[in-house]
């Protein structure tokens, strides 16, 4: 039999391999600053507090841009904006290259968060409607290559630390080779992209550079950015978008307070030694392998009961995990942390498809790009309270307040599971 077939098979997925290339980028370029900052305290004599306030600037510069690139995106067409936003990380990363003062290391990494700001919330967009019958799985796939950015980053610090390609700095290297990269993959999208969009479109549909739709729910660019602002508002009075909204806004909560505090939880509370700790905090992201199977699942039986399982299976960890001691043994706590990690993340790419589902195409960027703010922030604020209640009332009781946010997520979830669509 011809291998022809499948290679024409294989090659409708360009669109989602250069997207994800691009995600896998913008992962390892954030969480490469963390492994680095004991080097840059040295190299710059900064404080660890200076560098800290410097990486919020980079996440906040990446959330800021959530919102805007998906409605820019509506407006002038998903291509554009994410090349865009590319060029711009890898920009900066090449200013990160060469030596120079520690207030242009720091506005190119707050550069760097807004361009890679713009990626996710455009591209989820962009793969639900290249891959509509498989947004579930293609969603899926793109997590999975982020994810990995963030395992690759902390060994490529280590990898690159001894080179002397750059003299003294080792550690520049990395940027150089990530913008080369970022380069490559930015070119594979542009040049395959618009092709594949332009000879999937049907009539009225947008293609790569177009922005308006025919349909019931056509964005309206009359009137100007307020018109537009209160166009995108009015979603929220849809009871089910608003409420799977606050389901994501919980989630981000305890996802984010969860991962900030975890492996001292454990040393403090579960009584695991640090070397333990530590495993088990690698463990709770490499299962993230699931989201390929989640997404898969979710093209067959629908979003929301994917949904309600993986959530389900993250609260009941997390309780769980609310009731082990040093007594339990890292065989009991381990367990609990990988079926934490195995509904956490199956949720991830879920929550993308079902949103894409219930937002009209016209407004899917922008739609999502507000609610990706949204999340975010509530995300950004988690770890402040948790790390004030865990010194003031104790670990137990700071996780018993992600536990019951991620409880509440889950209920309003199967809310919406069994009530029905209206």
């Amino acid at each position: 039999m011809s291998p022809l077939p499948d290679l024409r098979r294989l090659g409708r997925f360009d669109v989602l391999l250069s997207a994800s290339l691009l995600w896998f980028l913008a992962k390892l370029l954030r969480y490469s600053f963390p492994p680095l900052f004991g080097t840059l305290q040295t190299a710059y004599g900064v404080s660890n507090a200076t560098l800290g306030t410097a990486f919020t600037g980079f996440m906040l510069a990446y959330a800021a841009m959530q919102f805007p690139a998906g409605l820019l995106a509506d407006r002038f067409g998903s291509v554009r904006v994410i090349v865009a936003g590319a060029l711009v990380a890898v920009g900066a990363a090449v200013a990160v290259v060469f030596d120079s003062p520690f207030v242009v290391l720091v506005t190119a990494m707050v550069v760097m968060g807004a361009g890679t700001g713009v990626h996710k919330t455009v591209a989820v967009e962009l793969l639900s409607r290249t891959y509509p019958s498989r947004t579930g799985r293609s969603l899926g796939i793109f997590d999975t290559f982020g994810t990995f950015g963030g395992v690759v980053a902390p060994a490529a610090v280590v990898a690159v630390a001894g080179l002397t390609v750059l003299p003294g700095e080792g550690w520049r290297m990395l940027f150089l080779v990530a913008a080369g990269f970022g380069l490559a993959a930015t070119a594979l999208f542009a040049v395959r992209t618009p092709k594949r969009l332009d000879a999937d479109a049907k009539p009225g549909e947008t293609t790569a550079d177009g922005a308006a739709s025919d349909d019931s729910g056509e964005l309206s660019t009359d009137g100007g950015l307020l018109s537009t602002v209160r166009q995108y508002a009015s979603l929220f009075k849809n009871r089910r978008f608003a409420a799977f909204v606050t389901v994501t806004i919980l989630f981000s909560f305890t996802y984010n307070g969860l991962v900030a505090f975890l492996p001292l939880y454990l040393t403090a509370e579960a009584g695991v030694t640090e070397a333990t700790a530590s495993l088990l905090y690698s463990a709770l992201f490499a299962v993230s392998l699931v989201q390929l199977v989640s997404g898969e699942v979710s093209d067959r039986l629908g979003a929301l009961p994917v949904i309600v399982a993986a959530l389900g299976l993250a609260s009941a960890s997390l309780l769980a995990l609310l009731t082990v001691s040093g007594v339990a043994g890292a065989l009991s706590v381990g367990a609990i942390v990988v079926a934490l990690g195995l509904g956490a993340h199956a949720f991830r790419p879920v929550r993308g498809a079902y949103l894409m589902s219930i937002v009209p195409s016209s407004m899917a960027g922008g739609g999502f790009g507000a609610v990706r703010a949204l999340l975010m922030g509530a995300g950004a604020i988690s770890p402040a309270i948790v790390g004030v209640l865990s010194e003031t009332a104790g670990f137990r009781v700071a996780f018993a307040l992600l536990a019951a946010t991620l409880v509440a997520a889950t209920t309003l979830a199967s809310g919406l599971l069994f009530v029905g669509s209206r």
